[in-house]
Order: C-alpha cells, then sequence, then structure tokens
C-alpha cells in the first residue's frame, strides 16, 4: 500500500484527505517519547534520591505521570501532538479529521494495556497493519486517527487537452472506475497512480506512466471533454 489517505466529507461537504501514518513513523515517534520520559526521569531521580523516602514516594508519582498521564495531556491539550509526534511531523485527530478531545484521547491511551499484549506492542502493530488507515486497538475503540502534519502530495495536473476514446466497451461499473480515477488520481502520489494505472492496464492498452496519462484521457472523454 503506497499511500494510506483516508477521505471524509465534512458537515458543509469539504472533502478532506488525511494522510494516515503507517506503523514506522509512529514507532520512531514513540521512541523518541520515550527517550525524553526516560531522560527526565533519570535527571529527577538523581536529583529526588536526596529526598530519601520521600523523594523515592515523589518518583513513583511522577513515574506515573510521565508514562500514563504525559501522552493524554499533551495530545489533548497540544493540538493531537507529544514531543515525539511532533518531532516527525504527526498529529492525532478524530476520525473525521476533527481536533482531538479530551475523552478520546484518554480512551486511545488507556487501550495501550491491550495494544502492548504479549509483548512489543504486538497486538497494535497486527491491528495497524491489518486496517487500511494503519489503525491500532486504542484508536479504533477511541474513533481516532494518527496522521502526517502538512504532508500532502502536490497534485499532478490532469491533462484535460488529451482526450481518447476506450479502446474497448467499457461496463458502467469500468466506467465509473475510471472517472474515480481521473478526479482522484492527481491527489494521489505518483506512484500510486502507476499502480492504479497497472491494475486498470486491460482498459487502457498501457501500463506505468504511459497507462496513468491513457486512464486520464479516457476519463476526459467519458466526461465529455472533447
Amino acid at each position: 500500500m503506497l499511500d494510506t489517505y483516508l477521505e471524509v466529507i465534512t458537515p458543509e461537504g469539504v472533502a478532506l484527505q488525511l494522510p494516515a501514518a503507517g506503523p514506522v513513523p509512529r514507532a520512531l515517534a514513540w521512541a523518541i517519547d520515550m527517550v525524553a520520559r526516560l531522560g527526565v526521569l533519570m535527571m529527577l531521580g538523581m536529583l529526588l534520591s536526596l529526598l530519601g523516602r520521600m523523594g523515592q514516594g515523589i518518583y513513583l508519582i511522577l513515574l506515573f505521570l510521565l508514562f500514563w498521564a504525559y501522552p493524554i495531556v499533551l495530545e489533548a491539550a497540544w493540538n493531537g501532538q507529544t514531543l515525539g509526534k511532533r518531532a516527525l511531523g504527526l498529529r492525532v485527530v478524530a476520525s473525521d479529521g476533527a481536533p482531538l478531545g479530551w475523552l478520546p484521547a484518554i480512551t486511545r491511551n488507556l487501550l495501550r494495556t491491550v495494544d502492548m499484549l504479549p509483548f512489543g506492542y504486538m497486538v497494535g502493530l497486527l491491528a495497524s497493519l491489518a486496517d487500511p488507515h494503519a489503525r491500532r486497538l486504542g484508536d479504533m475503540a477511541a474513533g481516532t486517527l494518527v496522521i502526517h502534519v502538512g504532508k500532502q502530495y502536490l497534485p499532478q495536473p490532469a491533462p484535460i487537452e488529451s482526450v481518447m476514446a476506450p479502446p474497448l466497451p467499457l461496463q458502467p461499473d469500468e466506467q465509473a472506475a475510471v472517472i474515480a480515477f481521473g478526479e482522484r488520481a492527481p491527489f494521489l502520489a505518483p506512484a500510486r497512480q502507476v499502480e492504479l494505472a497497472d491494475i486498470a492496464g486491460r482498459l487502457s492498452g498501457a501500463t506505468g506512466p504511459s497507462g496513468v496519462v491513457r486512464l486520464y484521457a479516457i476519463s476526459n472523454w467519458l466526461l465529455g471533454r472533447r
């Protein structure tokens, strides 16, 4: 899967393309957050050790806050981002593209206990690989999605002047698929455009970049742009 865009329609009728983040950037963001938390704990641990048993009690409280309250508070109050997510250009949003609220932030982070099972986030990894938008179980339960911030493929301008009749008769569902390609492909990565064009190579009579251009041309013909 070369792109993981989720299209949602806002109440105003605006189509949003949400570029979902896969397991690798999310794992890297988690690692950055873990290093940051461990660094803070090490520094505070050295200072609190001077306070004896009271320092140990404070340390345990800070340990709980850093490992459980840290992601909840930052994601809910800092535009869906932790330090790691901001460093990697990631953000947690609601599945409809709305900003993350407190309840979803709490839900998705508390369910990490399930995603962590049996070790190394194995359940969460398997869930994200099986889900078309790379969501772990916590995201599915909370109705959230981790996306790339500002990562957009610049639309490749469709060659409107290029028009070509289909080389063979198309069924209604095939016509709809070609028209959908012509309308949505400009917002996909070039590699994804080629991948889709190769699937429809039988309809266009070509593959690779030539197949992309031909599908655009056939889409224009079906839309009456001639």
